[in-house]
């Protein structure tokens, strides 16, 4: 009895006939135009989404590399030790290996001060790769975030366009007849701000992640310029801890001359 009230409640609800499928394939022909603006939407989904999972997990494995260097890699004897002990595929092991060839060509100079900007500009080259190499992609999450919505509203306005002329040709403007076409054509305009609202985010995202990334790389690179040029002698240490004084003690006051 309790599903037959039911299976009758539902037959008498009034059914939505205007949705995604109606302005897609309004009257059981497609819309050719509207599904040109979907495919595009979802290309461009599921590129944002992909850029994103990728470059994070790529940012990911930097970083935690990062962390491992500054707890071993100084206290290698010399950078070609601790180079060794880097991944190969690694860019801190890239920056030190472009640090150590362009130790061997700056010798071949005459001039020291020549020597010094060329170690100097090859390691900025070897950084600047770096960071180009972590901005691919992000181009295009801020094309997709700027032109998702406008490409959404291209659809919407060519929907409004044949719901106004269907509008016409029936000869009746009556709230039935608008509200569903207008509706249909609107649900283009939803699905670009869908699309664009995930890959502004996402591109922020990493791009704030990115600089980070780029501050501790310009770091190391001005460590290990430091260590070429000193020949060694000068190895970046980590911070002391403040000393503490005992509970209950105040710090010595200073001698008075």
């Amino acid at each position: 009895m309790l599903i037959e009230i039911l299976a009758a409640a539902a037959e008498a609800a009034p059914q939505n006939s205007f949705g995604l499928k109606e302005a897609l394939f309004p009257g059981g022909k497609p819309n050719w135009i509207g599904l040109f603006v979907l495919a595009v939407l979802v290309i461009m989904s599921f590129g944002s989404f992909y850029i994103l999972f990728t470059k994070w997990l790529e940012q990911s494995k930097i970083m935690r590399q990062g962390q491992a260097l500054r707890a071993t890699f100084w206290k290698a004897a010399s950078l070609r030790d601790g180079a060794n002990k880097l991944d190969k595929n690694s860019a801190w092991r890239q920056i030190v290996d472009d640090g150590l060839l362009a130790e061997e060509q700056a010798k071949k100079l005459t001039d020291e001060t020549e020597a010094h900007d060329w170690l100097h500009g090859s390691l900025a080259r070897s950084e600047a790769l770096i960071n180009s190499r972590l901005a691919q992609g992000l181009p295009f999450l801020a094309t997709t975030g700027a032109t998702a919505p406008f490409v959404g509203l291209f659809g919407t306005v060519v929907g409004i366009y044949n719901a106004l002329i269907a509008i016409g040709v029936a000869g009746s403007a009556s709230i039935d007849k608008v509200a569903g076409p207008v509706g249909e054509a609107l649900i283009m305009t939803a699905l670009g701000l869908l699309v664009a609202v995930p890959a502004v985010l996402a591109y922020n995202y990493l791009q704030g992640r990115n600089k980070r990334i780029a501050e501790t790389l310009t770091g190391f690179s001005t460590d290990v310029l430091a260590n070429i040029a000193s020949n060694g002698a000068v190895k970046p240490a980590a911070a002391a801890p403040a000393a503490k004084a005992a509970p209950g003690k105040p710090a010595a006051a200073p001698a008075k001359a």
